[in-house]
Formats: C-alpha cells, sequence, structure tokens
C-alpha cells in the first residue's frame, strides 16, 4: 500500500466554527535580538525598545519592552499554520488592537483565536469572510495584546469523482 500525502493547511471557510477557540502551540519566546532586529528593520527609533541604559531610568517598568508590533506580528503569525496556511485569499484588515500589558525579553507569548463570525462573500463567489479575535499572554497568563482581524478565506474546493 503507498504512503498517502498529508499537506499542511488551514481551515477552509465551511470548516471554520463561530465562537470556538484555537489554542496556537508552541509559544514564542521573546529575546533582545528579536527586538533590536525588528524594532530597526522598522526604522522605529523608539529608545524604549533600543536603549537599555535609558529605558532602565524609564517609570513604571525600568526596562526595555518589545515593540508592540513585534508582538502583534508573532500573535497573528502563530495562527497561521492553524487557521489560515494555504487558504486564505488576502487580509482584509485589523481592529481593536490593543497593548494591555507590555512584554519584554524573555517572555514566552502564547495566542489564542477565537472565530467571531463568518459569511459568504456577496462578491466572490467560492470565499468567504471570517472574524477572528486573537489574544496574545505571557508564561503567567497575562493579556499582552489582543486584535481582531477579518480575512477572505477560500471555500472548500468542489471534489469531481
Amino acid at each position: 500500500m503507498g504512503t498517502q500525502d498529508i499537506i499542511q493547511r488551514g481551515l477552509y471557510y465551511e470548516e471554520f466554527v463561530a465562537d470556538a477557540r484555537y489554542l496556537h502551540r508552541p509559544g514564542r519566546t521573546a529575546t533582545e535580538a528579536d527586538n533590536v532586529l525588528f524594532t530597526t528593520l522598522t526604522m522605529n527609533t523608539q529608545a524604549l525598545h533600543l536603549d537599555a541604559a535609558f529605558a532602565d531610568a524609564q517609570a513604571p517598568f525600568h526596562a526595555r519592552l518589545m515593540n508592540s508590533m513585534w508582538t502583534l506580528s508573532t500573535m497573528v503569525g502563530s495562527s497561521v499554520a492553524q487557521l489560515t496556511q494555504g487558504t486564505l485569499v488576502a487580509q482584509l484588515g485589523f481592529g481593536d488592537i490593543a497593548f494591555p500589558h507590555p512584554l519584554f525579553a524573555g517572555d514566552t507569548l502564547y495566542t489564542e483565536s477565537v472565530i467571531v463570525e463568518k459569511r459568504l462573500s456577496s462578491s466572490r463567489p467560492g470565499q468567504g469572510i471570517v472574524q477572528i479575535a486573537h489574544t496574545g499572554r505571557n508564561q503567567d497568563g497575562t493579556v499582552v495584546a489582543t486584535a481582531t482581524r477579518s480575512v477572505l478565506v477560500h471555500c472548500l474546493p468542489e471534489v469531481s469523482v
């Protein structure tokens, strides 16, 4: 008997379950190198990310903060393999982005996603719009980031026999 090929992919529109919570693992431990590289690649000169002496002197945290855009990007990125890998048509937008607690180098970011709603596209047959609420927590369970995003995904392909 031959070996069956199974390709890892995200979910098709029909496979998204409203109110389902997807836990994305493994988590991602943030490093100082991540912070410096991301911050400089994105032309962000914020000393709170780059200058340890400056950041250490600043209340209330007295430490360098992870770039919040790194946190957002990593949070969303960690959901891709489980939710949208190979099934995404387009990212439609983000909303309700918040960073209620800082993330620091050495913290581990864990992400979960809840499917808020979904509907078939009225203008693109064979595709649907899914709204996802992402929550990022550190290793202690403290919420460090939240965001909603809307994505356009393919519907299940029609299988002809």
